[in-house]
């Protein structure tokens, strides 16, 4: 399977009036739909509606799903749409997945725009897994108390470890069925401050953190309050964009746009 290629290799169909289409969802996304609206881009960005009260963007934006890969090849031609970046959230697998297919199809440039994954520090004590699965399991059968950070999405999959006492922090209200028997809920969105995780790390008593390798500065607080605090962290790494050119800064992407 062909690995993801760097920013040097990014090559688009020249356009003379180029029509994008956004896929977003994250803070670089926000931000490269700012540049675009600013340059006067013919653009429209999509949400997938999962969580409640976005933060605007600076683009025509619609909200919900497409249909799967032929509702967004649909989509993608009868909007005559020449260029998608996918600036979806690292763990977004479908909705990247259904783009490459539909891209692919259609013989149209796709870029994924995101956050360069976080590498653990000297003093970080990482458990690196592939999934949720395997986060659960790599927490082990004596019980502790974790900091579950991977949002209400695959909480349901800490089910299997029914022994931990989980604080699940989260934007939106999940399902109860998909929580562990023993999870309290912090709603909270971030930026988050040091500071005031170790505040809360230490007041819950947290003996492990579990996180997405999700990158970027949003939520990484939690990450440099583990190392404060010696505490391990549960990394699940983020699905592969295999064979789809990646850009991890604005300007890359619309070097893509304009080539």
């Amino acid at each position: 399977m062909p690995a993801s290629r760097n920013t040097d290799s990014l090559v688009a169909h020249p356009a003379k009036h180029p029509r994008i289409l956004l896929l977003a969802g994250t803070s670089e996304a926000r931000a490269l739909a700012a540049r675009l609206a600013q340059e006067g881009y013919d653009a429209v960005a999509s949400l997938a509606g999962r969580t409640s009260a976005p933060a605007p963007l600076a683009l025509p934006t619609r909200v919900g799903g497409f249909g799967g890969v032929e509702g967004l090849a649909r989509y993608l031609a009868d909007n005559r749409i020449t260029h998608v970046v996918d600036a979806t959230h690292p763990f977004a697998a479908q909705i990247s997945a259904n783009a490459g297919a539909a891209c692919a199809a259609l013989g149209l440039p796709l870029v994924a725009f995101g956050r360069a994954p976080w590498r653990p520090e000297p003093d970080d004590r990482w458990i690196e897994v592939a999934d949720n699965a395997a986060a659960a399991a790599a927490l082990g059968s004596a019980p502790r108390r974790v900091f579950l950070t991977i949002g209400r999405q695959g909480v349901a999959d800490f089910r299997a470890a029914p022994h931990h006492d989980y604080v699940l922090r989260v934007i939106d209200a999940p399902d109860p069925d998909d929580l562990p028997p023993n999870c309290a809920l912090i709603y909270a969105r971030g930026q988050f401050a040091r500071e005031d995780e170790i505040a809360l790390m230490r007041a819950r008593r947290i003996d492990v953190v579990v996180s997405k390798n999700s990158g970027g500065a949003l939520t990484y607080a939690k990450i440099e309050a583990a190392r404060a605090l010696g505490l391990p962290v549960v990394m699940i790494a983020p699905p592969p964009r295999a064979g789809v050119a990646v850009a991890h800064d604005v300007d890359a992407v619309m070097a893509f746009l304009t080539s």
